[in-house]
């Protein structure tokens, strides 16, 4: 059956006719969205997590260079901070050197006045996705 025959016999039923799905195109950027070009220019960060034994919550912080697709870290812990995150980076910057980006959502550990300070002495500049929009970061 066709899709316009179905809606039109769903409408002399009286039901209602379900409402047709926008399609997100794929491919699209935020405007003003910086695309890596080089390694090294941009790294993501984010966070996930998971339930071990007994309940228990653990948190990953992850840390990939855009460019390369490359995980540079990956710090388990129950509670990973602002201070946590940037002793994380921290180790980073002394062996590949600072990034001239960082992008990550507008998280509490990464809007913190001690992560953007890190950023402001290093050099680099902190990009946040658009709220809502995770696939915005790798």
């Amino acid at each position: 059956m066709n899709r316009k025959r179905v809606r039109r016999i769903w409408r002399e039923e009286g039901l209602q006719v379900p409402a047709r799905k926008k399609r997100r195109r794929r491919g699209r950027q935020a405007p003003g969205h910086v695309q890596a070009s080089h390694p090294d220019q941009v790294w993501a960060m984010d966070f996930l997590f998971d339930d071990i034994s007994r309940g228990r919550r653990i948190k990953v912080l992850n840390v990939t260079d855009e460019f390369t697709r490359e995980s540079i870290a990956g710090q388990v812990a129950r509670s990973i901070t602002a201070r946590d995150t940037v002793a994380v980076l921290q180790g980073i910057v002394g062996t590949r050197g600072a990034p001239a980006n960082i992008r990550c959502d507008n998280g509490p550990e990464f809007i913190a006045h001690a992560l953007r300070s890190w950023c402001a002495r290093k050099g680099s500049n902190t990009l946040y996705i658009e709220p809502g929009s995770p696939w915005q970061n790798p």
